[in-house]
This record gives C-alpha cells, structure tokens and sequence, in this order.
C-alpha cells in the first residue's frame, strides 16, 4: 500500500494538536507525498498471490471534502514488464530484490528436480509440458474469479500481437522438456546458456540494432565452453541437444515478438493470456506424439510405478513451481536494474546446475566441468555489459 507522508510548515507540536482537533482543518496547507516502496501492492508485489501489478491509484477519496485532492490525482499507468522496465528502480532497491532473487532460485531448483524425477519414471515430455501449462492457467482462471488480480480486458488486436509471443513460447517450453527429459539437467542448462548469443545474433541481423565488439567478444568464451561441455558430456545424445539449440532459437524469437507487443495490461494479465493460448498450442503435438503410447501404457505403467496419489500429487506441483517461477521472473524483471536481473539469471543457472549435478549424483568428466564454468563466466560478461548498455541508455533517456 502507499505510504502517505503528511508535512505541514508549522512546528511538529502545532501540526499534532491541530490534526487532533480536526483533520480537514485547514487542508490546504497539507501536502501528500507518495512513497513507493519495493514490493508494495501498488507496485506489483506479492504476485504469487495473484495481485495485479501497478494498478491506477487515485489519489483522492469520495468522503473528502471537495478540492482537498485537487492537482493531486496521480495514476500510475500498468506496464509489461521488459528487461529495460526497472528504470525507476536501482541496485540498491533494498532488501526486496535480494528476496525475490532467492525465491526465484528455490523455485527453479525445485521444478527442475522435481521435473527431472517425473521423467525418471513417466518419460513424457510433451504431456508433461501440457501439465506445466495446464496447472497454471488453472491458477489463473481461479484468480480472476475471486478478483486477485482483476481480469483485464483483451480485444482481437491484442490477441494478434500475443500469439507470436505464445506460440514461441510454447515451442520452447517444450523442447526444453524434450531435452530435460532425454539428457543431464545440468547439461540442458549448459546448452541454454547459448540463448545470449541466439539474441546477440538476432539483435543484429534480424532487428539491424548494432551491437558493439565487446558484446560480441564476450560471448566467445560461452560457445567454447558449451562446446567442451557437449564434447565430454556423459548423458550426451543429438535428442537432447538439438531440443535445447531449438529452445533458445523459440525462446529467442519469443523477445522478439515481446517487443513488439509492449502493452499497458499489466504482466500479470499478460503471462495468464499467453499460458492460455500456449496451453492450446501445445495439446494437438502431446496427443499426436505421444497420446497413443499414453492410452497403451503410459499412464498405467507410471501408476503401477509409484501409486496414483504420488503420480497426480507430483503432476501438480511441478506445474504449480513451474507457473510460480515464471510470474515470479516476471515481476522481479520489473522489479530491479537490468544489472541486478543479469546477475541474478547467471546465478539461477549456477544453482539450477549445481543443485541437480547434487540431487541426481550425475558424473560429469573434468573437460564437462571445465567447459560448464567457462560458459557461465561468458554468460555473466555478457550480462554484465549488456546491463551497462540499457543503464546507458536508461540514463540518456532521462536527461
């Protein structure tokens, strides 16, 4: 909520006993500040819940006198969140970004785990991936219906510019859990972390945006890495490997048609519409690829493998980790400087790789190591001077 800060001119004593004896004495002199702090309702925070992000405050009140508020209503547009949207915010946002960092790193470390575990026993993705959706956009409709957030409006010509955005979606989702399911998870996150030279690549040939040598340098260290890495790789097959490549091409393209649908409904609306229409992507691919061998003995063999109450409880909450995760991602990208959000996916990745490499005892050879650390440290350069081109640009903007 807003914090409303009342400065009068008068001594501190004179302001106490006069707004005791009447509060809307002398209104004129009294001035409200809004104070916005990180996390608040009013800026997006505790999304999980399903608060809408930045919706239009009014300062003003119908039980006020008239002209109290007057010159003073403030509305505060509702924004989708891009990755060069926290110019109102900064490093030092306080305690909030450091908080929504480590949730964002526990709930990608779970779904990941967790994830991988179903394919240990039920090894089909493009269910599995219809399950993610599903969950979520379960979620949503129940959140629209109590009201947390308020259901924005869509017309024709905002579906047309979020079907791209979810169609990408969709096709990325579910390589990335083709290629889960076929390899190491630590391995399809060393591969993922190709995705900054996939955007590199279309920035400056498909968008014409020019992109300076530096950038361009520091992304070497991240395919030579992924290339030690693939080298030496125990759990390497061409399965797993071309679905990950088509994941950061689908996740690449999905940025691309991001920017093109810059919108006023606020991101929570936003990503509940591109669930939805993903959803409906990706269920035609799941019942032609694997609907029959589901019917034969999919669904029965992962029952009799683990019981019907684990096999239902773990479809849920995979689905329910992964929708918190990505509407989490969401809001903390608005949330913080575009610094503060590079570092923090380098991070999320270092974890992911690490906690599963713990979780599942896999075996990496020293080359794979070597190769993975090489590619993250590309990954976090690269971060790190992209960060400084949108603060540049952020800063020039403002003067």
């Amino acid at each position: 909520m807003e914090s409303r800060v009342l400065s009068r001119a008068t001594t501190t004593t004179t302001t106490i006993s006069s707004l005791r004896r009447s509060p809307l004495e002398n209104h004129q002199n009294v001035s409200f500040i809004s104070l916005k702090p990180i996390g608040a309702v009013g800026e997006g925070g505790n999304v999980i819940w399903g608060r809408q992000l930045r919706p239009a405050l009014l300062l003003e009140s119908s039980n006020a006198p008239a002209g109290l508020f007057a010159g003073k209503k403030e509305i505060l547009r509702p924004i989708l969140a891009t990755a060069s949207s926290p110019a109102e915010g900064s490093d030092s946002a306080g305690e909030a970004a450091p908080v929504r960092f480590f949730d964002r790193y526990f709930l990608n470390v779970i779904f990941n785990i967790l994830n991988k575990r179903i394919y240990n026993y039920f090894p089909y993705p493009y269910f599995v991936s219809v399950i993610h959706l599903l969950v979520g956009v379960v979620y949503c409709l129940v959140s629209w219906a109590v009201g947390l957030p308020k259901r924005a409006p869509i017309d024709s010509k905002l579906l047309k510019l979020l079907i791209p955005v979810a169609v990408c979606h969709a096709l990325g989702h579910v390589t990335s859990n083709v290629s889960f399911a076929a390899v190491a998870v630590s391995f399809t996150h060393t591969i993922k972390a190709l995705e900054p030279f996939f955007n590199a690549a279309a920035s400056q040939f498909i968008l014409g945006q020019q992109l300076p040598l530096t950038l361009w340098l520091s992304l070497a260290p991240v395919v030579i890495g992924v290339s030690m890495a693939s080298l030496t790789e125990l759990s390497f097959n061409w399965t797993g490997f071309i679905s990950a490549m088509i994941s950061n091409i689908s996740f690449t393209y999905r940025s691309i048609y991001s920017k093109k649908a810059m919108t006023d409904m606020d991101s929570t609306n936003i990503y509940a519409y591109i669930s939805i229409i993903a959803l409906f992507v990706c269920i035609p691919p799941a019942i032609i690829v694997e609907g029959p061998q589901l019917i034969k003995h999919g669904l029965s063999d992962a029952i009799s493998k683990v019981g019907m109450v684990k096999f239902i409880s773990d479809l849920f909450w995979v689905g329910m980790f992964y929708h918190l995760y990505n509407q989490l991602a969401t809001n903390t990208l608005e949330r913080v400087a575009p610094l503060t959000h590079a570092v923090g996916n380098v991070l999320k990745r270092v974890f992911v790789i690490g906690f599963s490499i713990l979780a599942f005892g896999n075996k990496i050879s020293t080359q794979t190591g070597i190769g993975t650390v090489i590619a993250i440290a590309g990954v976090a350069a690269y971060s790190y001077i992209k960060a400084q081109m949108e603060e540049e640009k952020r800063q020039m903007k403002a003067a």
